[in-house]
């Protein structure tokens, strides 16, 4: 749900696992000086940042009352260049209706999925068509993330994704971008 700590629970795990250079990138929330929230900001693991929606972006692609700048999205994941990053671990904060309104994005999660690569994502709750798909994935483990249980999640994932890419580290230089 909303506000459990999902993006601090991703963003502390790719930082304690930064011996394995993983690529990717997490949401911040972008809120004015009330307090209120006016969107999403997408900040790269190697320190890139894209507005990726605002109440004051124009154009067709909204949810809610944000605006979605599926063009310069779609530009970073151009960028990242994901699928073909030398990382072994890559790190999606979220895989959610903004996000999937690129196509891109979902043709990079889907080619994601079918790699060697370890994909840590957080995912929306709710959503159909491609958030189904992946949610029913049988090689996909899902955790649900509450505020009970998020401290005692890092311990706990980490050490699966550790033990999962062996207990070498990855030999990929960082991801330039």
């Amino acid at each position: 749900m909303p506000g459990v700590g999902k993006t601090t629970l991703i963003r502390a795990l790719a930082e304690r696992l930064t011996a394995y250079h993983p690529a990717g990138f997490y949401t911040e929330e972008i809120r004015d000086a009330s307090g209120a929230r006016e969107g999403f900001r997408l900040v790269t693991l190697c320190g890139r940042q894209l507005v990726l929606s605002h109440i004051h972006h124009p154009g067709p692609y909204r949810v809610s009352r944000y605006g979605v700048d599926v063009a310069g999205f779609e530009q970073l994941l151009a960028n990242l260049d994901l699928t073909h990053s030398p990382s072994r671990l890559i790190i999606i904060d979220e895989i959610g209706k903004m996000e999937c309104f690129s196509r891109r994005f979902t043709d990079d999660i889907a080619a994601l999925l079918s790699q060697p690569k370890m994909l840590l994502a957080t995912i929306a709750s709710k959503g159909e068509g491609f958030i189904s798909q992946v949610k029913n994935r049988l090689d996909c483990h899902l955790v649900m993330v509450t505020r009970e249980n998020r401290d005692r999640l890092m311990s706990d994932l980490s050490a699966e994704i550790e033990s999962r890419l062996g207990k070498g580290r990855d030999n990929a230089p960082p991801n330039p971008l």
